[in-house]
């Protein structure tokens, strides 16, 4: 016999069917589209990075009308992945970090092309000037690390990392374990603006990641039980890192 005095079940909070976060998190009226970007993007996200709160990913492919974002652990190759051909992979970058670090490599600038044996490049100029695209892999630093080696054809590709000038804006609520550690959207606006000599890419990207930052603390003060508790220790690749992840 039911009992009449029991709690209905809550309802379930819809979700944005772009970002995919829960509605009251979502921020995507706000986005700006970036116009006449030059070079292509391709996110990465390993399938168990499901930080629908605090991920980015899918927020920053909603600012590019030809970013591409795919969910998976491995892909035939970088045509493949994009879903379009490529004739020359050489000619687009993988944020990677690896154990590779811009401060020990005494690396100048804040992106920093690598060779295969994972030193400073010569001629970094030429090198990051060549590039068509980047593809940033969304996840914890061990899902970036399992992406990398189930996906042989990255080494075909331009390994880049990050020299940032300042720390993550995750701040408390997710703790990088590196200085160069980023989420997704600050990695792509340091590199696309970067490597496009355009810094309003930059302004615009890291414009929403502070809104969306912004949403997530008024949201967790109202509504605790949509986010997750920070702070939140998440050993992330610097990208989304993005971490992702989104």
């Amino acid at each position: 016999m039911s009992n009449p005095t029991a709690a209905a079940p809550a309802e379930p909070i819809p979700e944005c069917p772009h970002c995919q976060k829960p509605m009251p998190l979502c921020i995507c009226d706000s986005v700006i589209p970036i116009e006449k970007s030059r070079l292509g993007l391709l996110i990465l996200q390993h399938p168990q990075e499901q930080d629908r709160a605090l991920g980015t990913a899918r927020l920053l492919a909603r600012h590019f009308a030809k970013a591409t974002l795919r969910v998976g652990l491995s892909w035939p190759s970088l045509s493949k992945a994009l879903g379009q051909p490529i004739e020359n992979a050489s000619h687009w970058a993988v944020l990677y970090l690896g154990s590779a670090r811009a401060a020990d490599l005494e690396a100048e600038g804040e992106i920093v092309a690598l060779n295969r044996k994972g030193e400073v490049a010569d001629n970094q100029r030429a090198i990051l000037g060549k590039l068509e695209g980047v593809v940033l892999l969304d996840g914890t630093w061990s899902q970036a690390k399992a992406l990398w080696w189930r996906n042989p054809w990255m080494l075909k590709c331009q390994r880049v990392i990050l020299n940032p000038a300042h720390p993550s804006r995750y701040g408390r609520l997710r703790k990088e374990p590196r200085k160069d550690g980023l989420s997704t959207i600050e990695a792509a606006a340091a590199i696309l603006a970067g490597l496009e000599k355009r810094p309003d890419i930059a302004q615009t990207l890291n414009a929403s990641f502070e809104r969306m930052l912004t949403r997530y603390r008024e949201v967790q003060a109202e509504m605790p039980e949509l986010a997750p508790k920070p702070p939140v220790k998440d050993r992330r690749r610097g990208v989304r890192r993005g971490k992702k992840r989104a």
